[in-house]
């Protein structure tokens, strides 16, 4: 096990800087770069502070949730409040608490899970809020921690091989929405990955893509504006809950039945909305598998004090409906 001791001597200070930076001492006076060296090093050499060397005698165990690269912050993650259950079923008690965490107000966490895609400087800022982190669809360099890798491109490829090859549409389409403010940008590894799918096909034409926000009321202008363009494709994708609320508006307004003037396909995240449309064809992944998944990682890193890092390979897969 490492110690405090060969932290010191790589990152070059005192035995004491050490300690006190590892225990979030917020007194102590050293420079953020000597922190993050601290806090590197103690990752690389697998440290387990006290703390959590005897977490199971705590009575809780506190779970922060990095969720600002797939849901803006002014949305609610719905998930969270479900996750409690999730621990339960697993475990047989409920001595976790979620937290879902502010990017710009870092806490301490006994486990972190995050989603998406980060910044070298916001993995900086992970790292120092806990030694246990699972990544979700995000890219950890070098196998440095845990993490779950989501195959998008699995639903997508049967989505197109159910509506063109079974199905017969000639043409697909996708409405979906962006989110871009600084470092957290929201749909664009999606909307990369469903390109790439449809030009694999031969089927993506620029017309038939609509994009603008992740909102209820952008969806419906984008679809309206499908509709007014003369460009509906006969089948289409729509990119979340929230634009399809709005798309699906937009087409009934426009009295087109569906599935008989356009069939549709709603992509799922990890559903972090109540689903309005349970019966609809989908592309999702599974959520209480991601979830189950991710605590289950840092569970044992935090409880069993497992060091080895894994990666976990989860698929999206089509689920066909009535709408399609």
């Amino acid at each position: 096990m490492a110690t405090i001791k060969e932290i010191s001597q790589l990152a070059e200070v005192s035995i004491t800087t050490v300690s006190r930076v590892l225990n979030q001492d917020e007194t102590i006076v050293v420079s953020p770069e000597v922190k993050k060296r601290i806090f590197k090093i103690a990752h690389e050499l697998k440290y387990v502070p006290p703390r959590m060397r005897h977490t199971q005698k705590k009575r809780e165990i506190v779970i922060g949730v990095a969720d600002w690269h797939i849901i803006r912050k002014d949305r609610t993650n719905i998930r969270l409040s479900s996750l409690d259950l999730i621990v339960k079923s697993m475990t047989g008690n409920s001595e976790v608490r979620f937290e879902r965490m502010d990017k710009g107000t870092p806490g301490q966490y006994d486990g972190i899970m995050a989603f998406g895609v980060f910044s070298e400087q916001e993995m900086e800022s992970l790292r120092m809020q806990s030694y246990a982190i699972v990544f979700i669809n995000s890219d950890p360099k070098d196998y440095e921690y845990d993490s779950i890798v989501m195959d998008f491109n699995k639903g997508i490829h049967e989505m197109l091989s159910y509506l063109v090859d079974q199905k017969k549409y000639l043409n697909v389409g996708y409405i979906g929405g962006l989110y871009d403010e600084g470092q957290v940008k929201i749909g664009y590894r999606r909307l990369e990955g469903i390109k790439a799918a449809f030009t694999q096909r031969g089927l993506y034409e620029d017309q038939y893509f609509f994009l603008g926000d992740i909102s209820k009321e952008s969806g419906y202008e984008l679809a309206k504006k499908a509709v007014e363009s003369g460009n509906l494709p006969e089948a289409v994708l729509l990119g979340s809950e929230e634009v399809a609320e709005g798309a699906l508006e937009a087409f009934y307004d426009a009295g087109l039945r569906i599935p008989k003037d356009i069939a549709v396909v709603i992509y799922k995240d990890i559903e972090t909305l109540e689903s309005k449309w349970p019966t609809f064809s989908k592309v999702r992944m599974f959520p209480d598998i991601v979830w189950q998944t991710a605590i289950k990682l840092l569970l044992e890193q935090i409880r069993e004090g497992r060091k080895d890092n894994m990666t976990i390979f989860l698929p999206t897969k089509l689920e066909v409906g009535d709408s399609a």
